[in-house]
């Protein structure tokens, strides 16, 4: 006789549970050295991309890496011939979880957020969740209700286009813009952005922004080097 469709259920989430918690022991000793590099999905690809969390994951960094062949840097009072160095920068965890969200979005309903962020391509994913300030930034992207004294979410296209505008005209101070033309700075906060976001949704944030359509030849793009304030991708970015 086949199991009950329940006692299936109840086996596949205590298996979860067990990988979850497995992932956590593992997660708590690379933790003791303070730093701790994860693969996890790239928002915009959807392939592996490598990210540092901080001691008791308290932020989230992306890693670039700049690599030359014919290149050497300074470290201290050395010298290092590979030419190869990382870069490990802030980066806002809501744009790793958008992946997820828009993802959950095609069953059309409210789930628990531990329901959202599943992955077994990258299952340090749920390492998310336990980001501390996450929880106060959901807001920004899903609409929220409250089931059986569990918060429940779901995706939100216009809460997020709307987010991603503010983060858009964010990526500019007011006195650059005396000198530059607006358009030019949202246009390339744009291209910036594109970098953490799935291609359908870049493409629907131009149609929110009211950008051109994108020709051949692009204007230069301002020649200063432009800050980031606290609601960017970044801590910080230079164009």
């Amino acid at each position: 006789m086949p199991a009950h469709p329940h006692s299936q259920a109840a086996a596949g989430s205590g298996c979860g549970a067990r990988s979850g918690l497995r992932i956590f022991k593992d997660v708590s000793k690379k933790a003791k050295s303070g730093l701790m590099f994860v693969k996890l999905v790239n928002p915009c690809s959807g392939e592996g991309a490598i990210y540092l969390f901080t001691i008791c994951l308290q932020q989230l960094f992306e890693v670039k890496v700049f690599k030359e062949k014919h290149h050497s840097c300074f470290i201290n009072q050395s010298v290092q011939s590979r030419g190869l160095v990382h870069f490990a920068t802030p980066v806002d965890p809501l744009f790793l979880l958008l992946h997820y969200l828009m993802k959950a979005d095609k069953k059309g309903k409210f789930q628990p957020l531990d329901q959202v962020v599943v992955d077994n391509v990258f299952p340090n994913c749920i390492l998310l969740l336990k980001l501390p300030e996450l929880e106060k930034l959901l807001h920004h992207v899903t609409e929220e209700k409250e089931k059986d004294n569990k918060k429940h979410y779901k995706y939100s296209e216009k809460k997020t286009l709307k987010w991603l505008e503010e983060k858009s005209t964010a990526f500019f101070s007011g006195d650059q813009v005396s000198t530059d033309k607006e358009e030019d700075y949202i246009l390339y906060a744009h291209g910036v952005i594109s970098d953490y976001i799935p291609k359908e949704l870049s493409n629907d944030l131009s149609k929110y922004l009211k950008l051109p359509e994108p020709s051949a030849s692009l204007p230069n793009p301002p020649s200063k080097k432009i800050r980031f304030r606290g609601c960017s991708c970044r801590e910080t970015h230079t164009v």
